[in-house]
């Protein structure tokens, strides 16, 4: 597991921003912490350097927006999932190992159907209302050397 702490929002994008510009094909990123954690900031600044240059906006409703970048970017916010089986109705197979990069927030909610390789990053509130502390948990040795790269930059 590895830590970062990000003490304003502009860290914190900063942070978004270098992890995307390290994603791959078919990588999925799995996201969770409290309600204001700053999940949906993280995952805008993750699709920046994925190259989206449309606004991305939290699929609350709609479980997921799709967005074009370097690669295809599939933002899933699955807080009102109330039954896995809507994961099914939505062909949730199609876009996590698809060619492009998922980002899911609430991910917890999901976990059992969650690719075995993927990164989970828990988001917690700092010590003030801008600082976050972030625990990243690769799963496999793609997102251990993303990682590696991560910290050379």
């Amino acid at each position: 597991m590895r830590k970062i702490i990000s003490r304003s929002v502009e860290e914190t994008k900063k942070i978004g921003y270098r992890l995307g510009k390290l994603l791959e094909k078919g990588d999925v990123v799995c996201l969770t912490g409290d309600l204001g954690a700053g999940k949906t900031t993280f995952t805008k600044s993750i699709a920046r350097g994925l190259d989206v240059e449309e606004d991305v906006t939290s699929p609350t409703f709609t479980i997921i927006n799709e967005y074009d970048g370097r690669l295809p970017v599939y933002h899933f916010d699955v807080y009102r999932i109330n039954d896995i089986e809507e994961m099914y109705e939505i062909g949730f197979e199609e876009y996590f190992y698809g060619e492009g990069v998922c980002i899911v927030e609430w991910a917890s909610k999901i976990e059992e159907i969650i690719p075995n390789k993927h990164l989970w990053i828990e988001i917690r509130l700092g010590d003030n209302e801008n600082s976050r502390e972030f625990y990243f948990k690769p799963s496999s040795n793609h997102f251990k050397k993303i990682l590696e790269e991560f910290d050379k930059e």
